[in-house]
């Protein structure tokens, strides 16, 4: 009997990593599709644009994020709980009637934003550009704000119904469909077309997913007098996502401005690639996090060890995984970059290169974010996002004061840092959350081999540079797929033979 129970335990653990593995490598696989095709995208763009034409396009984008998240009432996110919660009684009358409330509060959200946008736009030209008068451009763009709010909600929709697979195939399709808007409207008009084409990819996502939805839950107007008192308990649940969101949205805006008016355009353009180059990366491992990781986090989020057990296994398959990409995007970076832009963007190196290493502890630190949201303890949350930002946007002002571009990839890492600490404490004391020794254990070697990895970047060059970067990736590979192999009898998950369960998509 007790070897029975071992085994069941072991069977049982391996299924767990298994779980993890499969869904990280799910998710991974259609992100880095999309990756790889919208880093093709940015590549012509930039040969159409430049650096300037990126920059401003990048200004545009996060100030349509910015209003987007400030006022969406965080549906995107709260109705997701709501609407799977309910698929999974299996009451289809609760159901549609929910998707109504979901549907009602969108359009409502949508309309605020585009108000928002008209009314504030003299307000953003003035702050986000030191020229010429831009607010006809953001008014122009309030038509994208609120396409973005009605996507939200149906996304939402279609996550909280696990259609997982209608939802890949929107990302995937959407790729494609920017491609063929922007490039020829760059072509033939450059910077000029950079609102309309903004404007065209959120008519283009807002109508594909519209599409997946309504074949799901049809449009239906009977019933939907007085919904939006319903939704009250979802928008509450939305109001810390939404601040933080928010904040996030700002601090982005805020250091694209900062670099914008102290510099150039160009600077914005740079700094843009090297955040979106780093960021993109780390998309191919995070992106299981929302979808997939938090429901299974909320459901087991009152029992203290299995909560634990559950972050902890997401960190270490995380950070396997990711370790040796980003060892790689250290040594690579002067191929990588003018392989997806141009060489103009080659100043971004340094940049790129310390701010691999932030990933490598928001591999570790993210998880461990999810953990206020799955307690519904909306405050932490808060304390937590709202310090981290405070810190990346000062630590930018003085990162990028003193040492250029090279001191925003200092001041990323640094706020990386800050958050790291502060969550691991926020969580220990009113969690009770513990890092397991396994995760140290795999954590040292991996950090240790990046830290070793940029500093031997720097100060070498020629054949020795290349035989010691084929020997760290390889060694730190190596190391992955070991622990990998070694946690799951499931290895050819791996290998992309994934297979979808009965009577879901995901």
């Amino acid at each position: 009997m007790r070897f029975s129970f071992r085994k069941t335990m072991k069977e049982k653990h391996e299924e767990n990593y298994s779980h993890v593995l499969k869904y990280t490598g799910i998710f991974g696989g259609v992100q880095g599709l999309n990756i790889l095709i919208s880093l093709i995208r940015n590549k012509i763009v930039v040969k159409l644009l430049g650096p300037g034409g990126m920059g401003l396009t990048s200004l545009f984008n996060s100030s349509v994020s910015f209003i987007s998240t400030s006022t969406g009432f965080g549906i995107s996110f709260s109705a997701v709980r709501h609407v799977s919660e309910l698929f999974e009684e299996g009451n289809q009358q609760k159901i549609t009637h929910f998707v109504k409330v979901v549907r009602g509060w969108s359009l409502l959200a949508a309309l605020l934003g585009m108000l928002v946008c008209v009314l504030l736009g003299p307000a953003l030209s003035n702050y986000t550009f030191s020229w010429g008068d831009h607010t006809l451009h953001f008014i122009l763009l309030a038509p994208a704000v609120g396409m973005l709010a009605i996507t939200g909600g149906e996304t939402a929709i279609l996550k909280g119904a696990h259609r997982l697979k209608s939802l890949a195939v929107i990302q995937v399709i959407n790729v494609f469909v920017a491609l063929l808007i922007s490039i020829p409207l760059y072509y033939f008009f450059g910077e000029t077309a950079i609102v309309p084409v903004i404007v065209l990819m959120a008519l283009s996502t807002m109508l594909l997913t519209l599409w997946h939805s309504y074949r799901l839950y049809p449009l239906r107007l009977r019933g939907a007098k007085g919904i939006l008192g319903e939704g009250m308990e979802m928008v509450r649940l939305g109001v810390a996502f939404i601040i933080a969101g928010a904040i996030g949205s700002g601090a982005e805006m805020l250091v694209r401005s900062y670099l914008n008016v102290t510099s150039n355009l160009d600077i914005v353009g740079f700094y843009n690639a090297g955040f979106l180059l780093t960021m993109t990366y780390g998309g191919m491992v995070f992106s299981a996090m929302e979808t997939d990781y938090f429901p299974r986090l909320s459901a087991v989020n009152t029992d203290r060890l299995l909560s634990n057990q559950t972050v902890n296994r997401q960190i270490e398959v995380s950070l396997l995984i990711i370790s040796p990409m980003l060892l790689a995007l250290i040594f690579g970076a002067p191929i990588i970059i003018p392989l997806l832009f141009t060489s103009d963007f080659l100043p971004v190196v340094p940049m790129v290169r310390i701010t691999a290493l932030a990933l490598y502890l928001r591999a570790i630190k993210l998880p461990i974010c999810y953990m206020p949201l799955a307690k519904g303890d909306s405050k932490t949350f808060m304390l937590v996002e709202v310090s981290y930002y405070v810190v990346m946007v000062v630590a930018i002002y003085f990162g990028y004061k003193w040492w250029g571009l090279t001191g925003t990839g200092i001041a990323l890492l640094a706020a990386a840092m800050f958050e790291f600490l502060l969550i691991m404490v926020m969580t220990y004391f009113r969690y009770g959350y513990i890092m397991t020794a396994s995760v140290v254990k795999y954590a040292v070697p991996q950090i240790s081999l990046g830290v070793l990895g940029l500093i031997v970047s720097i100060h070498t060059q020629g054949l020795a540079f290349w035989i010691l970067a084929i020997v760290m990736v390889s060694v730190s590979l190596a190391f992955s797929l070991y622990i990998l192999h070694s946690k799951t009898s499931l290895w050819n998950k791996l290998t992309g033979r994934y297979k979808t369960g009965k009577g879901s998509e995901s």
